[in-house]
């Protein structure tokens, strides 16, 4: 029986977001360098064929899935705690808690932890002034909650800037740990807590 157009849609938008979601992890483990779409179609399980039917070329894919990490919760969370109405130390540690949650229990998070992280050094590459980590909107709201905690007096003196790019500089290394090792000692809060907290 042929499929109704409805469900034919519905296969279309699923192998995309599944072309998405693989080859994101695939970016994250090899860089867009170190990526071939014949490599990549072969990781996926389907022809090199498929991937351009819904991505005209890498550099497209690469986009749509740099689309998607700016759009993933994890900004949007550290917003949210930034402009809350509650103790610094208090944010920072709801932060840490979904931020290891969603470690160890989704292969996808720690892909777009270290993907976001090889694009903000793709990018540094090309600037001179060293700033563009620090262009980041995570950066940028996990220093305001870093800011507020040092007022506070809860949170260790330094830029606060580069004490989220501490912070996360250890998610990176537990995001790769997640994709690459086969066995790793996941962190625990107090200990990426260290990186920030007095």
């Amino acid at each position: 029986m042929p499929k109704s157009p409805e469900r034919c849609e519905e296969i279309k938008t699923e192998m995309r977001a599944r072309i998405l979601r693989e080859s994101m992890l695939y970016f994250a483990r090899n860089g867009f360098a170190g990526t071939k779409i014949s490599d990549l179609s072969k990781h996926i399980g389907i022809g090199q064929g498929t991937i351009y039917t819904y991505f005209e070329s890498k550099e497209v894919l690469f986009q749509e899935i740099h689309k998607m990490i700016d759009r993933e919760k994890d900004i949007k969370q550290v917003k949210l705690l930034a402009g809350l109405l509650m103790p610094a130390r208090q944010k920072i540690h709801i932060l840490t808690k979904s931020v290891l949650e969603q470690l160890v229990e989704d292969d996808s998070f720690a892909g777009m932890i270290a993907l976001n992280t090889h694009m903000l050094m793709e990018q540094e590459e090309d600037d001179s002034s060293n700033s563009t980590t620090y262009q980041s909107e995570l950066y940028r709201y996990t220093a305001k909650i870093i800011e507020q905690g040092q007022k506070e007096g809860s949170v260790v003196s330094g830029t606060p800037l580069k004490l989220a790019d501490y912070y996360w500089g250890v998610v990176y290394l537990y995001a790769l740990k997640k994709l690459f090792a086969k066995k790793y000692e996941m962190i625990c809060a107090e200990d990426l807590e260290r990186t920030i907290l007095k």
